[in-house]
């Protein structure tokens, strides 16, 4: 099955900070939400697809197994080293045959693990929200988390509202991630994505998925095409940038302006780099 991308994790130290920066860039940012295990976030909703503004805001409630270390205590470890794109969630239509499948290929890092949380709606009232992950490593990149997500309430959780944004976002066009060698990569991205067919160039591998692509490039196509520094992948790959789509590039520049938010264009693309974006790359893909 293929899978299309569900959701980003932007890990952060200051989620205030993080909330700001969001809303000076022009998006429209949800309420802050808890975890059980500690971490906190805020959520900023693309159609079928969000980012998750995440930080441990209380690290004494990272104990046991399951989601508390597969995801908070991963983030907790991610922060103790860096800022920026933490985690990568693909959609799940079943967790538990997703995670039959990633036990196959050899990626599984867990079974099919189900959660449920209080959310906020913008007029302030509660609803619950479940989710069904199934997580999977990749070896060769153990700064990345991978997952795949399913939602069991979706009309409590997807809100047009929180979907329009000043900056014109429409839509996620993508996701990048860069690596030493990208080759080594091919088997588990075809595995993780569910994509048998993917495409090789000079720059790297691409999947194709039902919602975006994920790209993984090396550090110097990564430079190329968007005009910053790569990570630094001594220790394995790492998830460095989101491709957004813009309905208008003067919406996006004024929205950008009005934030104060330093950008530049690129190869078609508006880019807001790692040190104005607490660590992470954002680039926006107005329309040609």
């Amino acid at each position: 099955m293929s899978r299309g991308l569900d959701h980003i994790v932007h890990a952060v130290r200051d989620l205030d900070a993080a909330a700001a920066l969001y809303r000076a860039l022009g998006f429209t940012v949800g309420a802050r939400n808890r975890h059980p295990w500690g971490t906190h976030n805020h959520l900023i909703q693309l159609p079928g697809f969000f980012i998750e503004l995440l930080t441990v805001a209380e690290p004494e409630k990272l104990s046991g197994e399951g989601f508390a270390a597969l995801f908070g205590g991963f983030n907790k470890t991610f922060l103790d080293r860096h800022q920026g794109f933490s985690f990568l969630m693909l959609e799940s239509r079943n967790a538990a045959d997703d995670a039959r499948d990633f036990g196959i290929a050899g990626i599984a890092a867990s079974g099919a693990l189900q959660f449920e949380r209080e959310g906020t709606r913008p007029d302030g009232s509660k609803m619950k929200v479940g989710f069904s992950l199934a997580f999977v490593r990749e070896g060769a990149a153990p700064e990345i988390g991978f997952a795949v997500c399913r939602q069991h309430h979706p009309e409590n959780f997807w809100n047009a509202a929180l979907q329009q944004h000043p900056n014109g976002a429409t839509a996620v066009a993508g996701a990048v991630i860069v690596a030493e060698n990208p080759s080594d990569h091919h088997i588990f991205l075809s595995a993780f994505t569910g994509e048998r067919e993917l495409n090789a160039s000079s720059s790297g591998i691409t999947a194709r998925t039902p919602r975006g692509e994920l790209q993984i490039m090396d550090p110097a196509a990564f430079h190329s095409h968007f005009g910053v520094e790569p990570p630094d992948v001594a220790g394995g790959a790492r998830l460095a940038a989101l491709r957004i789509a813009v309905r208008d590039r003067a919406a996006l520049i004024a929205a950008l302006d009005a934030g104060k938010v330093a950008h530049f264009a690129h190869m078609g693309l508006e880019v807001v780099a790692p040190p104005a974006a607490m660590g992470a790359t954002l680039a926006f893909v107005p329309p040609t």
